[in-house]
């Protein structure tokens, strides 16, 4: 599960946001572990450490297929570089790639505030399921299962939606869910 030998580097790709079509779309099932996959899988990473993000999974980048990466334990830093401009230093990567997930058994709630990359300035509190069991593929096609609690628990619920073509917003109440789509329409001119 976890990427052997993982560094910070990748090219960046583009993130779709909210309305668009491939966000509300159920994705293919993987069925090609070729080398693009792996490069696929790279490229996510980067993007997401870039973004920043915790999760990010393919729907989001334009590709409806089953699959999600996500990093729930790296740090960030904000440091002053010798130029004197303010950047980013990450450390401690663990990052993670669910490919074809099933979530197999759920135990508790709990509600924490979400945000998303594809729906930029938006948190809002979301309930979810305080542990989660899951079966997934990695990069080798290998089936694998873990049981994730927490953050870890809630991000997987969070990039499983994107998958089945849900985005956070979906799930939280009607009042809530119509003011931020008319709000998201109206800012993408629609």
């Amino acid at each position: 599960m976890n990427i052997e030998n993982y560094k910070l580097e990748g090219s960046l790709i583009p993130i779709v946001t909210y309305p668009d079509p491939v966000l509300s779309a159920k994705a293919a099932e993987v069925t090609d572990f070729g080398p693009g996959l792996g490069k696929l899988v790279k490229d996510m990473l980067f993007t997401m450490y870039k973004a920043p993000g915790i999760g990010l999974a393919a729907p989001q980048i334009g590709q409806s297929i089953r699959m999600f990466v996500l990093d729930v334990d790296y740090d960030r830093e904000e440091v002053t570089n010798a130029a004197g401009r303010e950047e980013y230093r990450l450390s401690n990567f663990n990052p993670m790639v669910f490919i074809n997930p099933v979530i197999t058994g759920t135990s508790g709630t709990t509600v924490y505030e979400e945000g998303c990359l594809s729906v930029p300035g938006v948190y809002e509190e979301v309930k979810r399921f305080e542990s989660v069991n899951v079966k997934f593929q990695n990069l080798k096609g290998e089936f694998q299962e873990l049981e994730a609690h927490d953050m870890l628990a809630i991000c997987i619920q969070h990039e499983n939606d994107h998958l089945d073509g849900v985005v956070f917003i979906e799930r939280l109440s009607n009042l809530k869910k119509t003011f931020y789509k008319k709000k998201l329409l109206k800012e993408k001119g629609r």
